[in-house]
């Protein structure tokens, strides 16, 4: 097997950007969005998340327990105080959304960026390290890119966004990836050990989304039992699928 080349660090990082907008092709099949679909959509992603979420800090403490946690904390407080600034902006507008709405999507879209972020930086030290090892690692994460992408287009379609609009904003969610992933290959060694605050940061990020966001607004559709089941569900999936990769 050849040695990585910066050419292939950046096709390997494209496809993982674009396979998060696959996740947006089940949601064709989506006739008609009810109070109860979208209560549905935000428990299925919040389990997604949370999922991810595990992930994210399970990989972090593998590096660096301290700066995973030091990350948790970025992403939690950046999350809230973004929230802050957002609600005191009037006409807030995103994807042919408005208001709380908007604001919402605008959110998720934030946090999946910071988590494609993380994730560039993970193809390009995987690469630094040989090129099984990065194959291995862009293999997993554009496979856990699709039902990412489908957290992002169960928050985005139910609320007024396209299918197509939704795929499109997922992938444009994940561009961090083929940009981070060229210069962390180039600069493993300076990159590596900023690699653990940026999965924490990512994980912080998700885990005030699904905890002040997609959870209450589920629990408004359809009763907190089902709701938790959805969740459960959801997040066994994702983990499963990331034993198989494992």
């Amino acid at each position: 097997m050849s040695d990585p080349t910066v050419l292939l660090v950046f096709v390997a990082a494209a496809i993982t950007a674009l396979a998060t907008g696959l996740g947006a092709v089940p949601l064709l099949a989506l006739r008609e969005v009810t109070p109860r679909a979208l209560a549905y959509g935000n428990a299925v992603a919040a389990g997604l998340m949370l999922a991810a979420t595990f992930s994210l800090v399970v990989e972090g403490f593998e590096f660096s327990a301290p700066r995973t946690i030091l990350g948790l904390l970025l992403g939690v407080g950046g999350i809230w105080l973004a929230k802050r600034y957002f609600d005191g902006k009037e006409g807030v507008s995103f994807a042919n959304t408005n208001g709380a709405d908007a604001l919402k999507i605008l959110l998720i879209m934030g946090v999946m960026t910071v988590h494609s972020a993380a994730e560039g930086v993970g193809v390009g030290v995987a690469y630094g390290s040989g090129r099984e090892l990065g194959d291995f690692i862009t293999i997993a994460i554009a496979l856990h890119n699709v039902p990412e992408g489908l957290a992002i287009a169960l928050v985005m379609v139910p609320r007024g966004a396209s299918v197509g609009k939704a795929g499109w904003w997922a992938i444009l969610s994940s561009a961090p990836q083929p940009l981070l992933a060229v210069p962390a290959f180039l600069f493993v060694l300076a990159f590596a050990p900023v690699l653990p605050v940026g999965l924490g940061l990512a994980a912080g990020a998700m885990l005030w989304m699904i905890f002040s966001e997609l959870l209450p607004e589920a629990t408004e559709g359809v009763d907190s039992s089902t709701v938790g089941v959805i969740v459960t569900l959801s997040f066994t999936a994702m983990m499963a699928l990331t034993l198989v990769l494992g």
